[in-house]
């Protein structure tokens, strides 16, 4: 792929605010380690869903609620305590349903325990379809 060039432009601003792009103006956005701390994470990704095309996708990488009984109990005891020192973190949002509640499709995900504190430490990876 030599010499071809990509526009990547990054917004710097909140999340939950409304996103200075037009209505199905972008192809792709790329979503990492955010919607845990996001206050509103729904409200996110629909400023996401409206900017993207209709063929448009989401990448992301997050953590977020395990499906082990044992440890997401575990978050849900950790998050109070979490989001204050963490930045607003929510160790216990189950992120699919997240997406998949904002309207997009799951068309490859991919979840798994990292190294680490298993409470931290469960991610989700994927692509998702506006």
């Amino acid at each position: 792929m030599s010499g071809a060039h990509i526009q990547v432009e990054f917004l710097l601003q909140s999340a939950e605010d409304p996103v200075p792009l037009p209505d199905s103006s972008i192809d792709t956005a790329v979503i990492t380690w955010t919607l845990c701390s996001i206050p509103n994470a729904p409200r996110a990704l629909q400023q996401v869903k409206r900017v993207l095309k209709g063929d448009g996708r989401i990448i992301f990488l997050e953590h977020g609620r395990a499906p082990d009984p044992a440890v997401s109990q575990w978050q849900d005891g950790l998050t109070p305590m979490w989001k204050r020192i963490g930045g607003g973190c929510h160790l216990n949002r189950k992120i699919d349903d997240l997406i998949e509640a904002a309207g997009f499709r799951i068309s490859e995900l991919k979840t798994s325990y990292l190294s680490g504190p298993r409470p931290m430490t469960y991610t989700y990876q994927g692509l998702a379809l506006a």
